[in-house]
Protein backbone atom coordinates (compact mmCIF):
# COMPACT_ATOMS: atom_id res chain seq x y z
CA UNK A 1 0.00 0.00 0.00
CA UNK A 2 0.97 3.43 -0.46
CA UNK A 3 0.99 6.20 1.78
CA UNK A 4 0.82 9.78 2.15
CA UNK A 5 2.61 11.74 5.19
CA UNK A 6 3.51 15.13 5.99
CA UNK A 7 5.97 15.44 8.85
CA UNK A 8 8.99 17.89 10.31
CA UNK A 9 12.47 16.81 9.72
CA UNK A 10 15.21 18.13 12.80
CA UNK A 11 15.50 21.25 11.63
CA UNK A 12 11.65 22.13 11.92
CA UNK A 13 10.99 22.29 8.09
CA UNK A 14 7.98 20.71 6.56
CA UNK A 15 8.61 17.99 5.03
CA UNK A 16 6.31 15.99 2.66
CA UNK A 17 6.05 12.86 0.46
CA UNK A 18 4.76 8.70 -0.32
CA UNK A 19 6.06 6.01 1.10
CA UNK A 20 5.13 2.06 0.40
CA UNK A 21 4.30 -0.40 3.16
CA UNK A 22 2.31 -2.91 4.00
CA UNK A 23 0.45 -1.53 6.85
CA UNK A 24 0.00 1.89 8.19
CA UNK A 25 2.16 1.44 11.53
CA UNK A 26 4.87 -0.04 9.37
CA UNK A 27 4.64 3.40 7.24
CA UNK A 28 4.83 5.05 10.27
CA UNK A 29 8.19 3.16 11.33
CA UNK A 30 9.49 3.74 8.21
CA UNK A 31 9.09 7.46 8.41
CA UNK A 32 10.04 7.86 11.59
CA UNK A 33 13.32 6.20 11.02
CA UNK A 34 14.50 8.93 8.61
CA UNK A 35 14.15 11.17 11.66
CA UNK A 36 10.62 13.01 11.03
CA UNK A 37 8.00 13.59 13.47
CA UNK A 38 4.64 12.88 11.78
CA UNK A 39 1.77 15.28 11.50
CA UNK A 40 -0.23 13.29 9.16
CA UNK A 41 -0.46 10.06 7.19
CA UNK A 42 -2.92 8.85 4.86
CA UNK A 43 -3.11 5.88 3.00
CA UNK A 44 -3.93 6.68 -1.12
CA UNK A 45 -7.45 5.19 -2.13
CA UNK A 46 -6.53 3.56 -5.24
CA UNK A 47 -10.51 4.33 -6.31
CA UNK A 48 -10.16 8.27 -5.50
CA UNK A 49 -10.17 8.68 -9.33
CA UNK A 50 -7.51 9.53 -11.71
CA UNK A 51 -5.28 11.48 -9.76
CA UNK A 52 -5.15 8.58 -6.84
CA UNK A 53 -4.37 6.16 -9.98
CA UNK A 54 -1.56 8.51 -11.19
CA UNK A 55 -0.27 8.64 -7.79
CA UNK A 56 0.45 5.09 -7.27
CA UNK A 57 4.04 5.15 -8.82
CA UNK A 58 2.74 5.67 -12.39
CA UNK A 59 3.43 1.79 -12.18
CA UNK A 60 1.25 0.05 -14.44
CA UNK A 61 1.71 3.29 -17.34
CA UNK A 62 5.21 3.03 -17.01
CA UNK A 63 8.33 1.26 -15.63
CA UNK A 64 12.22 1.93 -15.41
CA UNK A 65 14.17 0.36 -18.53
CA UNK A 66 17.44 -0.60 -18.22
CA UNK A 67 18.27 2.10 -20.62
CA UNK A 68 17.15 4.62 -17.70
CA UNK A 69 19.56 3.09 -15.07
CA UNK A 70 21.81 3.57 -17.99
CA UNK A 71 21.80 7.16 -18.16
CA UNK A 72 21.09 7.91 -14.45
CA UNK A 73 24.01 5.57 -13.82
CA UNK A 74 26.56 8.02 -15.95
CA UNK A 75 24.92 11.11 -15.05
CA UNK A 76 25.83 10.17 -10.81
CA UNK A 77 29.40 9.10 -11.80
CA UNK A 78 29.76 12.50 -13.83
CA UNK A 79 28.31 14.61 -11.13
CA UNK A 80 30.67 12.78 -8.87
CA UNK A 81 33.97 13.75 -10.98
CA UNK A 82 32.39 17.37 -10.83
CA UNK A 83 32.62 17.11 -6.71
CA UNK A 84 29.27 17.24 -6.23
CA UNK A 85 27.91 16.37 -3.01
CA UNK A 86 25.82 13.06 -3.30
CA UNK A 87 22.74 14.64 -1.20
CA UNK A 88 23.03 17.53 -4.25
CA UNK A 89 23.49 15.13 -7.05
CA UNK A 90 19.93 12.85 -5.87
CA UNK A 91 18.45 16.54 -5.59
CA UNK A 92 19.06 17.28 -8.89
CA UNK A 93 18.66 14.16 -10.51
CA UNK A 94 14.95 13.85 -9.13
CA UNK A 95 14.03 16.75 -10.91
CA UNK A 96 15.88 16.56 -13.86
CA UNK A 97 14.75 13.04 -14.97
CA UNK A 98 11.63 12.43 -17.27
CA UNK A 99 10.00 8.94 -15.90
CA UNK A 100 8.14 10.06 -13.26
CA UNK A 101 8.47 6.60 -11.43
CA UNK A 102 12.11 7.05 -11.17
CA UNK A 103 12.03 10.30 -9.99
CA UNK A 104 9.70 9.20 -6.90
CA UNK A 105 12.65 6.98 -5.93
CA UNK A 106 15.50 9.48 -6.56
CA UNK A 107 13.11 11.70 -4.41
CA UNK A 108 12.75 8.72 -1.33
CA UNK A 109 16.61 8.20 -2.01
CA UNK A 110 17.16 11.89 -1.11
CA UNK A 111 14.77 11.29 2.18
CA UNK A 112 16.66 8.89 3.00
CA UNK A 113 20.35 10.62 2.72
CA UNK A 114 18.97 13.26 4.94
CA UNK A 115 18.06 11.38 7.38
CA UNK A 116 21.42 9.98 7.57
CA UNK A 117 21.52 6.58 5.84
CA UNK A 118 24.24 5.62 3.24
CA UNK A 119 24.33 5.81 -0.47
CA UNK A 120 24.16 1.78 -0.55
CA UNK A 121 21.99 1.57 1.97
CA UNK A 122 19.27 4.19 0.44
CA UNK A 123 19.66 2.34 -3.03
CA UNK A 124 19.14 -1.20 -1.65
CA UNK A 125 15.59 0.29 -0.26
CA UNK A 126 14.54 -0.14 -3.85
CA UNK A 127 15.59 -3.43 -4.91
CA UNK A 128 13.19 -3.82 -8.23
CA UNK A 129 15.20 -0.62 -9.54
CA UNK A 130 19.15 -1.63 -8.37
CA UNK A 131 20.26 -4.60 -8.34
CA UNK A 132 22.31 -6.24 -5.81
CA UNK A 133 25.47 -5.87 -7.91
CA UNK A 134 24.51 -2.03 -8.41
CA UNK A 135 23.82 -1.93 -4.19
CA UNK A 136 27.23 -4.31 -3.54
CA UNK A 137 29.37 -2.10 -5.76
CA UNK A 138 28.57 1.10 -3.96
CA UNK A 139 28.70 -0.27 -1.12
CA UNK A 140 32.44 -1.06 -1.76
CA UNK A 141 33.02 2.94 -3.25
CA UNK A 142 31.57 3.46 0.28
CA UNK A 143 34.09 1.42 2.23
CA UNK A 144 37.08 2.20 0.01
CA UNK A 145 36.04 5.50 -0.39
CA UNK A 146 36.35 5.34 -3.94
CA UNK A 147 32.54 6.00 -4.64
CA UNK A 148 33.61 8.37 -8.17
CA UNK A 149 35.71 4.94 -9.04
CA UNK A 150 32.50 2.61 -8.37
CA UNK A 151 29.76 4.77 -10.06
CA UNK A 152 32.90 5.02 -13.04
CA UNK A 153 32.68 1.31 -12.89
CA UNK A 154 28.50 0.69 -13.11
CA UNK A 155 28.34 3.41 -15.83
CA UNK A 156 30.46 1.97 -18.27
CA UNK A 157 29.45 -1.75 -17.24
CA UNK A 158 25.73 -1.28 -17.79
CA UNK A 159 26.32 0.51 -20.89
CA UNK A 160 28.17 -2.79 -22.12
CA UNK A 161 25.62 -4.54 -20.86
CA UNK A 162 22.85 -2.41 -22.82
CA UNK A 163 24.64 -2.46 -25.73
CA UNK A 164 25.01 -6.21 -25.78
CA UNK A 165 21.86 -7.23 -24.92
CA UNK A 166 20.41 -4.78 -27.32
CA UNK A 167 22.18 -6.24 -30.05
CA UNK A 168 20.98 -9.59 -29.09
CA UNK A 169 17.60 -8.09 -28.63
CA UNK A 170 17.03 -6.02 -31.93
CA UNK A 171 19.13 -9.46 -34.03
CA UNK A 172 15.48 -11.46 -33.27
CA UNK A 173 13.24 -8.35 -34.34
CA UNK A 174 13.66 -8.86 -37.63
CA UNK A 175 12.87 -12.66 -37.80
CA UNK A 176 9.97 -12.30 -35.48
CA UNK A 177 8.20 -9.97 -37.96
CA UNK A 178 9.00 -12.14 -40.87
CA UNK A 179 7.60 -15.14 -39.04
CA UNK A 180 4.69 -13.50 -37.73
CA UNK A 181 3.73 -11.77 -41.42
CA UNK A 182 4.19 -15.81 -42.92
CA UNK A 183 2.17 -17.34 -40.45
CA UNK A 184 -0.44 -14.90 -40.46
CA UNK A 185 -0.35 -14.59 -44.44
CA UNK A 186 -0.91 -18.49 -44.39
CA UNK A 187 -3.65 -18.20 -42.12
CA UNK A 188 -5.82 -15.83 -44.16
CA UNK A 189 -5.00 -17.90 -47.21
CA UNK A 190 -6.05 -20.94 -45.65
CA UNK A 191 -9.51 -19.69 -43.91
CA UNK A 192 -10.56 -17.15 -47.07
CA UNK A 193 -8.93 -18.09 -50.20
CA UNK A 194 -8.46 -21.78 -50.49
CA UNK A 195 -12.00 -22.55 -48.92
CA UNK A 196 -13.09 -20.70 -52.15
CA UNK A 197 -11.02 -22.18 -54.65
CA UNK A 198 -11.17 -25.64 -53.30
CA UNK A 199 -15.34 -25.29 -53.83
CA UNK A 200 -14.53 -25.02 -57.50
CA UNK A 201 -11.92 -27.83 -58.01
CA UNK A 202 -14.61 -30.16 -56.12
CA UNK A 203 -17.49 -29.23 -57.85
CA UNK A 204 -15.53 -30.02 -61.41
CA UNK A 205 -15.34 -33.84 -60.32
CA UNK A 206 -11.47 -33.67 -61.11
CA UNK A 207 -8.86 -35.86 -59.81
CA UNK A 208 -6.99 -33.80 -57.57
CA UNK A 209 -2.95 -34.27 -56.89
CA UNK A 210 -2.17 -35.79 -52.85
CA UNK A 211 -0.92 -31.93 -52.50
CA UNK A 212 -3.76 -30.48 -53.21
CA UNK A 213 -6.06 -32.93 -51.23
CA UNK A 214 -3.67 -32.26 -48.40
CA UNK A 215 -4.01 -28.38 -48.57
CA UNK A 216 -7.92 -28.54 -48.99
CA UNK A 217 -8.20 -30.99 -46.05
CA UNK A 218 -6.04 -28.82 -44.28
CA UNK A 219 -8.15 -25.26 -44.86
CA UNK A 220 -11.17 -27.24 -43.94
CA UNK A 221 -10.18 -28.39 -40.57
CA UNK A 222 -8.89 -25.14 -39.76
CA UNK A 223 -12.36 -23.50 -41.14
CA UNK A 224 -14.25 -25.92 -39.32
CA UNK A 225 -11.89 -25.74 -36.15
CA UNK A 226 -11.45 -22.68 -35.70
CA UNK A 227 -12.45 -22.00 -32.56
CA UNK A 228 -11.12 -25.55 -31.01
CA UNK A 229 -7.91 -24.14 -32.39
CA UNK A 230 -7.65 -21.07 -30.35
CA UNK A 231 -8.58 -22.59 -27.53
CA UNK A 232 -5.87 -25.44 -27.44
CA UNK A 233 -3.15 -22.70 -28.10
CA UNK A 234 -4.40 -20.26 -25.83
CA UNK A 235 -5.10 -22.99 -23.33
CA UNK A 236 -1.31 -24.06 -24.33
CA UNK A 237 -0.15 -20.61 -24.25
CA UNK A 238 -0.97 -20.03 -20.46
CA UNK A 239 0.17 -23.61 -19.19
CA UNK A 240 3.28 -23.38 -20.73
CA UNK A 241 4.07 -19.64 -19.22
CA UNK A 242 2.62 -21.06 -15.95
CA UNK A 243 5.50 -23.89 -16.34
CA UNK A 244 8.01 -21.44 -17.24
CA UNK A 245 7.64 -19.34 -13.95
CA UNK A 246 8.34 -22.96 -11.86
CA UNK A 247 11.84 -23.69 -10.97
CA UNK A 248 11.78 -26.40 -12.83
CA UNK A 249 10.30 -24.85 -16.12
CA UNK A 250 12.58 -21.94 -15.90
CA UNK A 251 15.94 -24.38 -15.61
CA UNK A 252 14.66 -26.96 -18.31
CA UNK A 253 13.75 -23.45 -20.96
CA UNK A 254 17.21 -22.09 -19.77
CA UNK A 255 18.68 -25.52 -20.74
CA UNK A 256 16.88 -25.57 -23.48
CA UNK A 257 18.19 -22.35 -24.57
CA UNK A 258 21.87 -23.34 -24.53
CA UNK A 259 21.58 -26.13 -26.47
CA UNK A 260 20.17 -25.08 -29.45
CA UNK A 261 22.41 -25.62 -32.27
CA UNK A 262 24.04 -22.06 -33.20
CA UNK A 263 21.29 -20.07 -30.85
CA UNK A 264 22.61 -21.87 -27.76
CA UNK A 265 26.18 -21.19 -28.73
CA UNK A 266 24.88 -17.59 -29.00
CA UNK A 267 22.84 -17.54 -25.68
CA UNK A 268 26.04 -19.21 -23.52
CA UNK A 269 28.74 -16.23 -24.83
CA UNK A 270 25.83 -13.61 -23.77
CA UNK A 271 25.71 -15.50 -20.25
CA UNK A 272 29.59 -15.50 -20.34
CA UNK A 273 30.11 -12.38 -21.27
CA UNK A 274 27.74 -10.99 -18.20
CA UNK A 275 29.88 -13.41 -15.46
CA UNK A 276 32.83 -12.09 -16.64
CA UNK A 277 32.01 -8.73 -16.42
CA UNK A 278 30.24 -8.67 -13.39
CA UNK A 279 33.22 -10.34 -11.73
CA UNK A 280 35.85 -8.29 -13.19
CA UNK A 281 33.91 -4.84 -12.34
CA UNK A 282 33.29 -6.21 -8.64
CA UNK A 283 36.95 -7.24 -8.12
CA UNK A 284 38.30 -4.13 -9.69
CA UNK A 285 36.13 -2.22 -6.91
CA UNK A 286 38.04 -4.01 -4.36
CA UNK A 287 34.88 -6.40 -3.42
CA UNK A 288 36.27 -9.91 -2.51
CA UNK A 289 36.45 -13.26 -4.98
CA UNK A 290 33.43 -14.53 -2.29
CA UNK A 291 31.15 -11.59 -2.45
CA UNK A 292 31.61 -11.64 -6.05
CA UNK A 293 30.47 -14.92 -6.88
CA UNK A 294 27.52 -14.93 -4.50
CA UNK A 295 26.22 -11.18 -6.02
CA UNK A 296 27.08 -12.67 -9.93
CA UNK A 297 24.78 -15.92 -9.29
CA UNK A 298 22.29 -13.62 -8.19
CA UNK A 299 21.67 -11.71 -11.11
CA UNK A 300 22.99 -14.16 -13.51
CA UNK A 301 19.60 -14.51 -15.70
CA UNK A 302 20.15 -18.37 -16.64
CA UNK A 303 19.30 -21.20 -13.99
CA UNK A 304 22.07 -23.66 -15.52
CA UNK A 305 24.64 -21.18 -14.63
CA UNK A 306 23.18 -19.81 -11.53
CA UNK A 307 23.44 -23.08 -10.11
CA UNK A 308 26.95 -23.48 -11.37
CA UNK A 309 27.77 -20.04 -9.57
CA UNK A 310 26.42 -21.71 -6.44
CA UNK A 311 28.40 -24.60 -6.62
CA UNK A 312 31.38 -23.08 -7.32
CA UNK A 313 30.72 -20.43 -4.11
CA UNK A 314 30.34 -23.50 -1.79
CA UNK A 315 33.59 -24.64 -3.14
CA UNK A 316 35.73 -21.60 -3.03
CA UNK A 317 34.39 -20.75 0.24
CA UNK A 318 35.89 -24.14 1.28
CA UNK A 319 39.32 -22.81 -0.03
CA UNK A 320 39.55 -24.16 -3.55
CA UNK A 321 40.70 -21.96 -5.99
CA UNK A 322 38.01 -20.61 -8.27
CA UNK A 323 39.59 -21.57 -11.55
CA UNK A 324 39.79 -25.17 -10.43
CA UNK A 325 36.36 -25.00 -9.25
CA UNK A 326 35.15 -23.77 -12.62
CA UNK A 327 37.05 -26.00 -14.20
CA UNK A 328 34.55 -29.12 -13.58
CA UNK A 329 31.77 -27.97 -15.28
CA UNK A 330 31.51 -28.79 -19.02
CA UNK A 331 29.38 -25.67 -19.61
CA UNK A 332 32.75 -23.55 -18.56
CA UNK A 333 34.92 -23.72 -21.70
CA UNK A 334 38.22 -24.53 -20.78
CA UNK A 335 39.80 -21.37 -21.88
CA UNK A 336 37.73 -19.22 -18.98
CA UNK A 337 39.12 -21.74 -16.38
CA UNK A 338 42.63 -21.94 -17.58
CA UNK A 339 43.28 -17.97 -18.08
CA UNK A 340 41.59 -17.59 -14.56
CA UNK A 341 43.93 -19.81 -13.11
CA UNK A 342 46.68 -17.83 -14.44
CA UNK A 343 45.02 -14.40 -13.46
CA UNK A 344 44.63 -15.93 -9.67
CA UNK A 345 48.61 -17.03 -9.91
CA UNK A 346 49.89 -13.50 -10.76
CA UNK A 347 46.99 -11.51 -8.88
CA UNK A 348 45.52 -10.05 -11.74
CA UNK A 349 42.47 -12.13 -11.78
CA UNK A 350 40.14 -8.94 -12.18
CA UNK A 351 42.46 -8.22 -15.87
CA UNK A 352 42.18 -11.81 -16.85
CA UNK A 353 38.27 -11.71 -16.78
CA UNK A 354 38.49 -8.23 -18.37
CA UNK A 355 40.09 -9.48 -21.45
CA UNK A 356 37.58 -12.66 -21.72
CA UNK A 357 34.48 -10.25 -21.36
CA UNK A 358 35.78 -7.83 -23.58
CA UNK A 359 36.67 -11.49 -25.74
CA UNK A 360 32.68 -12.86 -25.45
CA UNK A 361 31.33 -9.71 -26.17
CA UNK A 362 33.26 -9.50 -29.74
CA UNK A 363 32.27 -13.18 -30.38
CA UNK A 364 28.55 -11.89 -29.36
CA UNK A 365 28.54 -9.51 -31.92
CA UNK A 366 30.04 -11.12 -34.73
CA UNK A 367 27.82 -14.22 -34.00
CA UNK A 368 24.66 -11.61 -34.13
CA UNK A 369 25.97 -10.14 -37.24
CA UNK A 370 26.40 -13.35 -38.81
CA UNK A 371 22.82 -14.21 -37.71
CA UNK A 372 21.29 -11.77 -38.90
CA UNK A 373 22.98 -11.75 -42.14
CA UNK A 374 21.57 -16.05 -42.38
CA UNK A 375 17.84 -14.95 -41.79
CA UNK A 376 17.46 -12.74 -43.87
CA UNK A 377 17.49 -14.59 -47.05
CA UNK A 378 16.40 -17.46 -45.25
CA UNK A 379 13.16 -15.86 -43.79
CA UNK A 380 12.97 -14.49 -47.25
CA UNK A 381 13.23 -18.28 -49.14
CA UNK A 382 10.97 -19.55 -46.40
CA UNK A 383 8.11 -17.45 -46.92
CA UNK A 384 8.23 -17.82 -50.83
CA UNK A 385 8.45 -21.42 -51.12
CA UNK A 386 5.41 -21.57 -48.25
CA UNK A 387 3.07 -19.45 -50.31
CA UNK A 388 4.61 -20.42 -53.76
CA UNK A 389 3.79 -23.88 -52.74
CA UNK A 390 0.28 -23.34 -51.23
CA UNK A 391 -0.52 -21.59 -54.40
CA UNK A 392 0.79 -24.40 -56.77
CA UNK A 393 -0.97 -26.95 -55.13
CA UNK A 394 -4.24 -24.83 -55.86
CA UNK A 395 -3.72 -23.07 -59.19
CA UNK A 396 -2.37 -26.10 -61.08
CA UNK A 397 -5.58 -28.12 -61.02
CA UNK A 398 -7.28 -25.02 -62.26
CA UNK A 399 -5.44 -24.93 -64.87
CA UNK A 400 -5.78 -28.62 -65.64
CA UNK A 401 -8.85 -28.05 -65.65
CA UNK A 402 -8.93 -24.97 -68.21
CA UNK A 403 -6.83 -26.99 -70.26
CA UNK A 404 -9.39 -29.69 -70.56
CA UNK A 405 -12.06 -27.82 -71.40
Amino acid sequence: MLFTYKAIDTTNIQREGTVEAPTIDAAIGAVQKRGYTIISIDEINPNQGLAGLMQIKFSFFQSISNKDIVILSRQIATLFQAQVSPLRIFRLLSAEVENDQLSLVLNQIVEDLQAGNSISRSLAAHPHVFSAFYVNLVRAGEESGSLEKSFNYLADYLDRQYEVAAKARNALVYPAFVVSIFFAVMGLMLTLVIPSIAKILTDAGQELPIYTRIVIGLSDFMVNYIGVILVVFSFGGAAFWKFSKTSVGKRAIDEFMISIPYVGDLQRKLVLTRICDNMATMLSSGVSIVQAIEVTADVVDNLVYKEILQSVLIEVKGGRSFADAMSEYSHIPSVLAQMAKVGEETGSLANILTTLSNFYRREVNNAVDSLIGLIEPAMIVMLGLGVGVLLASVLLPIYNLTSSI
